[in-house]
């Protein structure tokens, strides 16, 4: 995890059209612990829902054959069950319910050694890339985590 660049994703083990399985690394430091919280430094959970939306936003890549970007406009039901402290493994998942009309909706999770620790519907809007350098970043992220080329007009994992 790169929190100040909100690179949350470190590797994918496992995507298909309809789910995805990640892993990422909470880091020993970071700015972000300076202010939250002092002494006792704890992974805000706006960003375990970011950790969670992105998980959701790689499977919606490779579904799409990066033809569409999807963009976090909802969040529903999220759930904090347990404190999140730096050199956490974070196991990362998330299944679609739904794509259509321009829409897409996951269920999305966080597990740290197996036990649930968070979870949350996330619906996007998926529209057309807006922007060429936006499409080659999200693509070179894409392989950096694990993602895979193109197979049958989407993506496989490692």
């Amino acid at each position: 995890m790169r929190l100040e660049y909100f690179q949350m994703i470190d590797r994918v083990t496992a995507v298909d059209p309809e789910s995805i399985a990640a892993e990422a690394v909470v880091p020993a430091e970071s700015p972000v612990f300076e202010g939250h919280f002092p002494g006792h430094p704890l992974v805000p959970g706006v960003l375990l829902v970011e950790t969670m939306a992105q998980a959701s936003g790689y499977m919606l890549l490779a579904r799409f054959g990066f033809a569409r970007m999807p963009f976090l406009s909802a969040v529903k039901d999220a759930k904090f069950r347990s404190f999140v402290v730096p050199e956490t493994r974070l196991e990362v998942a998330a299944k679609l319910e739904h794509d259509g009309s321009g829409y897409a909706v996951t269920k999305a999770s966080i597990a740290v050694a197996g036990k649930r620790i968070c979870d949350a519907e996330l619906v996007f809007r998926t529209l057309p890339f807006p922007a060429p350098e936006l499409e080659a970043a999200m693509r070179a992220q894409a392989v950096r985590i694990g993602i895979g080329g193109p197979i049958g007009g989407g993506l496989h994992g490692p």
